[in-house]
């Protein structure tokens, strides 16, 4: 019986998902950057809904930019999250971009694309994010690089936050997690690191029922006079101190 619930969720997900991508052909084109930026928002907490997972959020999320969140990363489940609690564009690998179905859908939620390994355009995205940020803009990366199990927290990587620094924007610490909602204890389903698959996560994910998904927001911080790595560093205390405030 879980399974075939799974399956049926599943289903419904990749209705919803398929509604979105028609929604960003046929309708985006014709809405202004702030109309989409709701669309999206609305789509992706109906999505949550679909999939069964609870919202949970702390603190405040940005009224409007610029401002650039730094979150940890634990699931395929984050950016879905991160668009239900406050739209913002993501920076993220250029492989997603060539998705089917998802790759039309993280385009027209505004994503930004890197080519990871290179360093050249490393630096063409910091100077298209500082552009965004100097145009009001709400940003979102990953700073850990990759995915982690929720528990722990990697080292975060500070080229992108020389954006912020170029900008004079502040960034935003974030912490994610996801909980058992009978237990309130973490719950290990939704992350997606080492030997998991994309799909084994999903539906490993599906069949765990009463997942909540946490967002904790902390207080934005300038930079004042700090350089990339050393606010990297702060900001990674900042995110760890957010996720131990839940425990």
């Amino acid at each position: 019986m879980k399974s075939l619930a799974a399956a049926w969720t599943l289903l419904r997900g990749l209705w919803h998902a398929s509604a979105g991508w028609l929604t960003i052909v046929l309708v985006f084109p014709r809405l202004s950057p702030d109309q989409r930026d709701a669309r999206v928002q609305v789509w992706a907490r109906q999505m949550l809904a679909v999939l069964g997972i609870d919202l949970q959020l702390h603190g405040t999320p940005p009224a409007g930019g610029p401002v650039l969140l730094v979150a940890n990363h634990i699931s395929w489940l984050d950016i879905l999250v991160m668009h239900a609690a406050r739209h913002c564009r993501f920076v993220s690998k250029s492989e997603l971009k060539r998705w089917p179905l998802i790759g039309t859908l993280a385009t027209g939620a505004g994503t930004l694309y890197i080519e990871r390994e290179s360093r050249r355009d490393a630096m063409r995205v910091v100077h298209q994010m500082a552009a965004s940020l100097k145009a009001g803009e709400i940003l979102a990366v990953f700073p850990e690089g990759t995915t982690s199990d929720g528990v722990s927290l990697l080292p975060f990587h500070a080229n992108l936050i020389q954006a912020a620094i170029s900008a004079g924007a502040p960034v935003q610490p974030v912490a994610l997690s996801f909980m058992d909602r009978r237990t309130g204890q973490t719950s290990l389903a939704p992350c997606y690191i080492g030997d998991d698959t994309l799909i084994g996560s999903i539906w490993r994910t599906l069949t765990t029922p009463g997942i909540v998904a946490v967002v904790r927001y902390g207080q934005p911080q300038q930079a004042q006079g700090r350089d990339r790595r050393a606010w990297a560093v702060d900001l990674r205390e900042a995110v760890k101190g957010l996720r131990a405030s839940g425990r």
